[in-house]
């Protein structure tokens, strides 16, 4: 038994020693990329946010370089798919969303208002 607890705490130890640096370099990132926007980020953004209306007003983006619009395309849909993935995890589903409807038995219309109001602890 004593053998399995010596084990052990060497693959502990192990482990811990090739976290270790990982854990670090992610607490930087961590620190840097998950705080608040600064006043001085806020005005950086409205600087490259009246930067891009400037440059679509007179069609500067005609000149890109096609590193630079393919690297522009990629954030776009970046941006696009990580609302997407928001969007699923909302309403925890992939496609849709669900819906409870109920029925009265009778002549098998949809029920609405105080009437679902009141059958929903029915459910």
């Amino acid at each position: 038994m004593a053998n399995v607890g010596s084990k052990s705490q060497s693959t502990i130890s192990r482990v811990w020693a090739q976290i270790k640096p990982k854990i670090g370099v992610f607490s930087k990132y961590a620190k840097e990329e998950l705080s608040p926007p600064t006043v001085s980020d806020i005005s950086a953004m409205r600087k490259s946010l009246s930067k891009i209306i400037k440059n679509a007003k007179n069609g500067s983006f005609k000149h890109l370089t096609v590193r630079d619009a393919w690297l522009n395309t990629l954030v776009t849909m970046e941006v696009c798919f990580w609302f997407y993935v928001g969007e699923c995890i909302g309403k925890r589903h992939l496609v849709g969303y669900k819906l409870f409807m109920k029925y009265n038995q009778q002549n098998y219309t949809p029920l609405y208002g105080t009437q679902i109001m009141y059958d929903n602890f029915n459910l």
